[in-house]
């Protein structure tokens, strides 16, 4: 780095250090776009901090609080301060953990009181729904679920909680009922907003854009109440906002007394990819960045390729040969392996990566999308912590790993199975080799099992513990239906009842129906180990070689519109009403994915456009500017 490109955001350092003074505090919201240091701004303030008022922290046993989105991401933080012991690094979901844990007798109200709520709400749609049907079975379950658990609770001495785990033991919190009472116990007990603030005098949170926002508007009151003694730091960037549960227009809710320090650097990508994503903002926020010094010119291409053709993976192809070629780069045309290929819709990568079956259902249910794009939603930890493990250890015939999963989780191996087999304690491990070797059996089968299959073995061989929301489908669905009046059944009661795709019961009903490899394929894929991705997977992530796939027709219009983005297809009179009241729009939401997976590329990036009317798309993403003609081609013609 040069000593011009290292000093160009100096100030912007030093704006947030001064803010960083436990004498006088002043909060702060630091945008910062794509590739520009963030981290490295985060980690440097940090660091001075320490050197600084250190002995202060020492001194009162106070910390700096930091909240980062992954793991990953709190490993690599962690690292660069070298483990400093004033610096509490965790992720949003441990964070709030760390507030509410021991509060035993407040998490007991909150979920008596929440679960409730819950069956309340399933025994009003079971009204109104048909006796008999598959959903109506399905609700019945859940609320016996439910109702049973709200029995357990005074039962409980003490609640636990795993932000890594999937957290099934009756004494377990979800991942979603931590960050929900979070947010209600900062609103409404004075004695936890204290606590946070005399532990944490400074609390700094990245991707600030996409912190749950009921816990983000707790936080925000917080500061506002405790403000001569509390620095609460955001660093984001509203542009790279991609998840639906985080504060909209989160910049427009931040006081005026606040600190707006921006980063203007962009140390990843080349001129003509800066040139191109300040383009995409320019009409969000008009922010602009600059590159390095030493930037290359980079290259951008566009291809418009008839939605019609049958055969994408081949045009895919075609086009990384053809980018070889603008390029002079052979790595383009050496193989999927080296290109990375980013699809604007999820389901778009399902379908090509072959787990669509699985995958859609329960991405369809808003309030679970979130942590199921993560791999942690409630019930998939299930399959892809327990199942999957312990399939690919007995695959590999690795006896060892395979015991130690079962061991660990299984309620087969429970200390109180040992207890009550007395000398017959080889029964019990034989029991448990004996379901391992029937689940390989299972999932080895010529025809592939489904998902409902393997949960189904695993509840009969009690080989791992169901959780709540998957109990309905780990029995037989000719279980009797609770509350049937036992009259004349519904004429339509033998059909299916159509699934409500906003209930996480539907989602999960038809999500099971796929083949239990389609959930391994969704578990290489949340993981990022596929070559296939999508804005949520790669953000903070650079590649030399990128492709992004636009489709309307793929994404079924599901929250995205290309065509309208691209000026292909004039604004509806919803979008028009929707802009006009200050609200999000598909349009909105496209183009910041859009700006997320072209900021990706360090070297060449190729958009990959399928239009209806690919002459007419063409032609409205050049008077867009976006693209200059030289740079888009029609393909596939």
């Amino acid at each position: 780095m040069s000593t011009a490109d290292d000093q160009f955001d100096a100030e912007v350092d030093e704006t947030i250090l001064r803010c960083l003074d436990l004498e006088q505090p002043r909060s702060f919201f630091l945008y910062a776009g794509a590739g520009s240091g963030k981290t490295r701004s985060l980690v440097e303030a940090i660091r001075r901090v320490c050197r600084e008022q250190g002995r202060r922290l020492s001194l009162t046993g106070q910390k700096i609080g930091v909240i980062t989105y992954t793991n990953a991401a709190c490993d690599e933080i962690k690292q660069r301060l070298e483990f400093d012991p004033r610096v509490e690094v965790s992720t949003i979901h441990a964070f709030a953990w760390s507030l509410i844990v021991g509060h035993d007798s407040d998490i007991r109200q909150w979920l008596a009181a929440r679960l409730l709520q819950d069956v309340a709400e399933l025994e009003e749609a079971q009204a109104k729904g048909r006796a008999g049907s598959k959903a109506a079975m399905d609700r019945a379950r859940s609320i016996e679920s439910k109702l049973r658990r709200h029995a357990g609770l005074d039962a409980i001495m003490r609640f636990v909680y795993s932000p890594t785990g999937d957290n099934r033991a009756r004494d377990a919190l979800s991942h979603a009922e931590v960050i929900a009472m979070t947010a209600d116990f900062l609103g409404t007990k004075a004695g936890l907003r204290r606590l946070l603030v005399t532990h944490f005098p400074i609390l700094l949170i990245d991707e600030s854009q996409d912190t749950n926002r009921r816990l983000m508007d707790a936080l925000l009151d917080v500061e506002a109440a405790y403000r001569d003694i509390f620095c609460l730091g955001l660093f984001g960037d509203m542009m790279q906002r991609i998840y639906a549960d985080g504060k909209d227009r989160l910049a427009e809710a931040i006081p005026e007394s606040w600190a707006r320090p921006r980063k203007r650097m962009n140390h990843r990508c080349p001129i003509r990819v800066i040139e191109l994503i300040n383009r995409i903002r320019h009409d969000e926020d008009r922010e602009e960045q600059v590159p390095r010094s030493d930037a290359g010119a980079g290259v951008v291409r566009l291809f418009v390729v008839p939605q019609t053709i049958a055969d994408k993976t081949a045009v895919e192809a075609a086009i990384a040969a053809r980018m070889a070629d603008i390029t002079g780069d052979q790595s383009w045309a050496a193989g999927s392996e080296a290109i990375k290929t980013l699809a604007l819709e999820h389901l778009m990568s399902a379908r090509r990566f072959g787990f669509e079956a699985f995958f859609e259902p329960l991405y369809s249910v808003e309030r679970i999308r979130t942590s199921f794009l993560q791999g942690t939603g409630a019930g998939i930890g299930l399959f892809t912590r327990e199942i999957l493990p312990l399939v690919t250890a007995l695959r590999a015939s690795d006896r060892f790993a395979a015991a130690a999963i079962v061991r660990r989780t299984s309620p087969l191996l429970e200390r109180k199975a040992f207890e009550e087999a007395g000398v017959k304690q080889a029964d019990i491990l034989s029991k448990a080799k004996a379901a391992c070797d029937g689940l390989l059996a299972l999932v080895s089968a010529d025809k592939r099992p489904s998902a409902r299959a393997v949960l189904g073995y695993v509840a009969e061989t009690r080989l791992f513990t169901i959780p709540d929301v998957l109990m309905p489908f780990a029995t037989a669905d000719e279980v009797a239906v609770v509350g049937d009046t036992g009259g004349e059944a519904d004429d339509k009661a033998g059909e299916e009842e159509e699934v409500d795709l906003k209930s996480d019961l539907g989602g999960w009903r038809q999500a099971l129906e796929a083949s239990f490899d389609q959930i391994e394929k969704y578990d290489r894929y949340v993981r990022g180990v596929s070559h296939f991705d999508t804005h949520q997977g790669v953000k903070g992530l650079e590649f030399p070689r990128v492709m992004v796939i636009v489709s309307d027709e793929e994404a079924r219009g599901f929250m995205f519109a290309y065509d309208k983005l691209f000026g292909a297809k004039e604004k509806s009179k919803n979008d028009l009403e929707n802009e006009a009241a200050g609200k999000e729009t598909t349009i909105d939401r496209t183009r910041r994915l859009f700006y997320v997976t072209c900021s990706r590329a360090e070297e060449s990036l190729a958009v990959v456009y399928y239009a209806t009317d690919p002459a007419l798309a063409l032609d409205a993403t050049i008077r867009q500017g976006w693209f200059k003609p030289e740079e888009t081609e029609l393909f596939g013609q």
